[in-house]
């Protein structure tokens, strides 16, 4: 299994598979073929349906500038296509072609070239164990906790790269807090959480005041993300505030330094390695479980971490924040990472704590594994009709849509 890095991944949004991953297609392809005098870009699947709203198309052109390029939005799907995001990329000289490449853009900003072994950013394998499973069986006879198995197999400078990403978390949310005014894309949506965080009363009951912060700070990291900030992975970018809301909530509200948060980030990225290597993180291969309902157990997990929990309360978190996720559809309106993606953050992290919480209780009576739910989610996402996987073509975008006629 991959290091935990290959979850948090640094960058802009709205899109780590529909933009992140297509600029690092496009460098790439042009750090390869530096002397054509032309670039074709052609997007087929997801990328075609939904890439002008994630911006796919001002993406690949502005990582290829100056070359003369184009892209071209195909509704026909290639024969043999392996994945739904999928792009094809062609160079030319003097008007012939001198070399393509195919890329899929498999989530979290990582992609594959078709004929290649390995992927493009992707991090280096680092641990021996591939599901929880094998990871408590290891613990269990090393007589070791999460952090300890963490620390073995990455290595003392993880904590160095963590420290980075959450600072990039945390400026996320403080950032996201202290703007107003419509985010881009001609939905004409507000940015709302300045809004959330300034109307907290201390005179209303805690549990609304939690609910309030706690949104808020989902509400900040989001609209950065939708706004084209710079955000963190977590695992995707539509999913970007899930994990930093409730870390941020968690680190004010009990006082957890900086290195305990560190800790509890590692054991989330754990679980979303996990989610990735077994499943799936691509909104457009599972849905939206891939995704909000990855963040969701991977926050739980942290939170209960936080709050002292022992390996099997943690996998409880996890396990239950993801099981209540199964069957969530990707129905981005308008292809914008925005409605309801904002605020499915924000449902999404007020669900994780909510999760955390019953493990402490509920732990001794559980009868499935989280291996077992991941297993679900992702066969459950291969069943799920496309038109609810990142096209724009049911659900929400669909009766938006209809109202406009």
């Amino acid at each position: 299994m991959k290091s935990i890095r290959d979850i948090y991944k640094i960058g802009t949004g709205p899109s780590s598979s529909h933009t992140m991953g297509p600029v690092a297609a496009a460098k790439l392809f042009k750090e390869e073929n530096p002397d054509a005098d032309r670039y074709k870009a052609i997007l087929y699947g997801s990328l075609c349906k939904t890439g002008a709203g994630h911006g796919t198309d001002r993406a690949v052109l502005s990582t290829l500038q100056p070359t003369d390029s184009e892209v071209i939005f195909c509704k026909e799907d290639p024969e043999g296509m392996k994945h739904p995001n999928t792009m094809d990329l062609i160079a030319y000289k003097n008007g012939e072609e001198t070399a393509n490449m195919r890329i899929y853009s498999i989530g979290g900003g990582d992609i594959e070239i078709e004929g290649r072994r390995g992927g493009k950013g992707q991090a280096e394998d680092a641990y021996m164990e591939n599901s929880f499973a094998e990871i408590k069986e290891f613990c269990d006879f090393r007589f070791i906790d999460l952090i300890e198995y963490i620390s073995i197999n990455e290595g003392d400078e993880i904590w160095d790269y963590l420290a980075e990403v959450w600072s990039v978390m945390k400026n996320a949310v403080e950032t996201g807090l202290s703007k107003e005014g419509v985010l881009p894309g001609g939905l004409n949506v507000q940015r709302k959480a300045k809004m959330l965080y300034n109307t907290v009363l201390e005179t209303r009951h805690p549990e609304v005041v939690e609910c309030q912060l706690v949104c808020s700070y989902a509400y900040a990291v989001s609209e950065e993300n939708a706004d084209n900030g710079i955000i963190v992975t977590a695992p995707t970018c539509g999913a970007c505030g899930v994990l930093p809301s409730v870390m941020y909530y968690l680190q004010k509200k009990k006082g957890f330094d900086d290195e305990k948060i560190l800790k509890a980030l590692a054991v989330a990225g754990l679980f979303g390695e996990l989610a990735k290597q077994n499943a799936s993180v691509s909104g457009a291969e599972c849905g939206c479980q891939a995704e909000v309902g990855v963040a969701c157990s991977m926050t739980a997990a942290a939170a209960g971490y936080l709050f002292g929990y022992d390996i099997h309360q943690i996998e409880y978190a996890a396990e239950n924040a993801l099981e209540h996720h199964l069957g969530l559809t990707c129905d981005p309106i308008c292809g914008l990472v925005q409605v309801p993606c904002i605020e499915r953050n924000a449902v999404a992290a007020m669900r994780a704590l909510n999760s955390a919480n019953l493990a402490f209780f509920l732990t001794s009576t559980r009868r499935i594994s989280f291996d077992m739910v991941l297993r679900s989610m992702y066969h459950t996402g291969l069943d799920m009709n496309a038109k609810y996987r990142e096209t724009s073509e049911g659900g929400l975008a669909r009766a938006y849509a209809r109202k406009k006629i």
